[in-house]
């Protein structure tokens, strides 16, 4: 049997005068794009826009829900009990569904951004919050979790169909968790490293940790983040890596 990898970005995070990424090159390769949905980043006009590129080139609609945070893009944290998380993420899925809604599409998934994204996989309550805010809005919505993660399984209880997810230019800890950005070396910059991971991340079903641990993550989908100033470059070579490895590169809603 061929395997198959989901390619994702984060996207649609520019706002106001401030211009992040390259969205328009991006969105030409990747198969999923997880769209800022205001609290973090993007805006009406940015999500009005990201979403009509997405539809014209056939990609995955995925709304990308984060903390109230503006300054700090989403990557600090800040300290919430259950009911707030469950509806700030009610109100952003339903402000990116209008857009959505407008163009006669659909939105295929729901993955958290930055620091919610990080404690989802690690607090149950967060968790549970966020995969009740899903599945109450739309059981057909794909939770995106990083793999081996509290969110994965708070999904799967949920009944939700759940993609696990790992990072291509994230350093991961020895117990599978995302190395903290507060720390030098969080994010990898060398290409040819991101590559070489993320291929054998597919493949092997491993990434190797920080301490040199062998890691074994479960790869559904996989991310670049598309505010880096190599994102276009690592997506390009990404596809490229992925197609020599015979691996195909589709939506995860692709069956």
């Amino acid at each position: 049997m061929s395997m198959r990898i989901d390619l994702n970005s984060d996207l649609g995070e520019s706002f106001g005068n401030y211009v992040f990424g390259n969205d328009e090159g991006i969105l030409e390769l990747v198969s999923s794009a997880n769209i800022a949905c205001g609290y973090h980043a993007g805006d009406h006009n940015v999500m009005q826009r990201t979403v009509n590129l997405a539809v014209q080139n056939g990609v995955g609609i995925g709304a990308h829900p984060g903390l109230p945070d503006l300054a700090g893009f989403g990557r600090r944290y800040i300290e919430v009990d259950p009911e707030d998380v469950y509806n700030m993420v009610v109100y952003q899925i339903g402000a990116l569904r209008a857009f959505v809604d407008l163009k006669g599409a659909h939105i295929q998934h729901v993955k958290p951004h930055g620091a919610l994204f990080n404690m989802a996989a690690k607090d149950r309550a967060v968790a549970d919050a966020v995969a009740r805010a899903v599945s109450d809005l739309d059981p057909s919505f794909i939770l995106f979790g990083l793999a081996g993660s509290e969110l994965v399984k708070a999904g799967k209880e949920q009944g939700l169909n759940v993609a696990e997810e790992v990072f291509a230019d994230r350093a991961y800890q020895a117990d599978g968790s995302l190395t903290s950005r507060t720390i030098a070396g969080a994010v990898l910059h060398d290409e040819n490293v991101v590559i070489e991971r993320a291929v054998r991340m597919v493949r092997e079903g491993k990434v190797e940790a920080v301490d040199g641990t062998l890691v074994p993550v479960q790869a559904d989908t996989i991310c670049v983040h598309g505010d880096g100033a190599q994102a276009l470059v690592f997506v390009k070579q990404l596809q490229e890596a992925f197609t020599q490895a015979g691996i195909e590169i589709k939506r995860v809603s692709d069956k």
